[in-house]
């Protein structure tokens, strides 16, 4: 078995109740064995000098995942790019305990838990099957033979054989995600015993890839409008997986969601699992990214909403703007341009009231004018309602005045000037 040290430090971790419901109903089934035979990996990404690993897919971790014991988690991986020599990454980053994993595998998704015959591959890290990750570590697979197509599914299967204590995970996939009953069935390309699902990543915490086209990444950073809140699950209508899809007909990138719900940039949320705050994650979940040329920043509504700055007073517009300096200053240390996109209207929510306002235009107003950005994405005015700037327009809202639906997703994605972009 291979060992992985912690790397970071572990946070305070929850239980998710609804999750540990499910799987206490699950029947159970004769444990198998994890698998620890070393198999060797056809290529090395050591080995590819010429060749740089992009990410296709990433979404950011957070603390406060259920509890799994001898169970096998199937998920959906939807690649942003064309890819072959697949690394799978697998995080223990918020949990306070090692994390065992007994088996891997990763195959083409054919429908729901069913993978195409013929395409399943065992994930192996450092030659090995089964691996322990230490709190705060992460690991990454080594090479996987086989391709994926931008837009298009993969299924991984991660055995868990012991119980691995709170979870890091991210809570709001809007894709489903598989859970078995009792034992190892990373092998199986059938989903029969696969008996209840979710929507929710577990542990699983990146995808990427050699592109024979793709040119560089571009991760798309924010709170719940990025992360694709209030869009019908399954079906990969956020405004980055719009991007996504724009850049492949002229200019193929990796694109990294970023977006975690309830997020600010300020402050860390009391609820565990909208995450540590923007400017403390935006090294790991946006500069860590393989490949990385590009970051767009949509983050802030959260903030005025809760209305606390980073000392515990009143937020102030300057507030917001030093926090933007701050993300804009780690981006450009680390070589990575980075681009502003303006806050959403957002009358009729529960967050809005007009001092709120009033400090929102004065950020977004900075966002456009200050020339601190490497570039500015004026969403705002993508979505505006024309008769009323405090409001989405009708036609783009999702129903809370607040989050875009898919017609606006797509018009996000289609006010970006994609010449902002390498």
């Amino acid at each position: 078995m291979f060992h992985v040290k912690a790397r970071t430090m572990p946070v305070l971790a929850a239980v998710t109740a609804a999750v540990a419901a499910l799987l206490a109903a699950a029947p159970a089934a004769p444990a198998a064995t994890a698998a620890t035979t070393s198999t060797t990996a056809t290529t090395s990404g050591d080995q590819l000098p010429n060749n740089e690993r992009l990410a296709a897919w990433s979404p950011s971790m957070t603390i406060g995942g259920p509890n799994f014991d001898d169970r096998t988690i199937r998920m959906v991986v939807h690649s942003s790019i064309n890819g072959h020599a697949l690394r799978i990454h697998l995080s223990n980053l918020r949990g306070t305990t090692p994390l065992t994993i007994g088996s891997t595998s990763v195959a083409a998704q054919a429908d729901r838990a069913t993978a195409v015959a013929g395409t399943q591959h065992t994930v192996t890290f450092a030659h090995h099957t089964s691996v322990t990750i230490a709190a705060g570590a992460e690991v990454v697979s080594d090479p996987i033979p086989m391709t994926v197509t931008a837009d298009h599914n993969l299924l991984v299967s991660v055995y868990l054989p012991d119980a691995t204590g709170s979870a890091t995970w991210h809570s709001d996939a809007f894709d489903t995600t598989y859970l078995s009953a009792a034992g190892d069935h990373t092998a199986e390309a059938g989903d029969g015993s696969y008996i209840a699902s979710t929507t929710s990543w577990y542990f699983l915490s990146g995808l990427d890839v050699i592109s024979p086209d793709a040119r560089g990444v571009v991760v798309a950073f924010g709170d719940s409008i990025t992360d694709g809140y209030n869009t019908p699950t399954s079906t990969y209508q956020r405004w980055p997986d719009d991007l996504a899809r724009r850049l492949a007909g002229t200019r193929p990138m990796g694109v990294v969601d970023a977006g975690l719900g309830g997020n600010r940039v300020l402050t860390d949320v009391p609820n565990i699992w909208q995450g540590i705050s923007a400017t403390k994650r935006f090294a790991h979940d946006a500069l860590g990214q393989p490949g990385v040329r590009d970051v767009i920043l949509m983050e802030g509504i959260n903030d005025i909403g809760n209305n606390v700055a980073a000392d515990g007073g009143p937020l102030t517009a300057q507030d917001l703007i030093d926090g933007y300096r701050n993300l804009i200053g780690q981006a450009h240390a680390a070589g990575v341009r980075i681009i502003g996109a303006t806050m959403l209207p957002d009358k009729g929510n529960g967050y809005y009231s007009d001092s709120a306002e009033a400090l929102r235009q004065t950020v977004n107003t900075w966002i456009r004018t200050s020339g601190a950005f490497d570039g500015v994405v004026d969403f705002e005015k993508a979505v505006v309602d024309p008769a009323d700037p405090s409001a989405l327009d009708p036609r783009f809202d999702s129903g809370d005045h607040l989050h875009p639906n898919a017609a606006g997703m797509q018009a996000l994605a289609d006010a970006i000037d994609l010449s902002l972009l390498h």
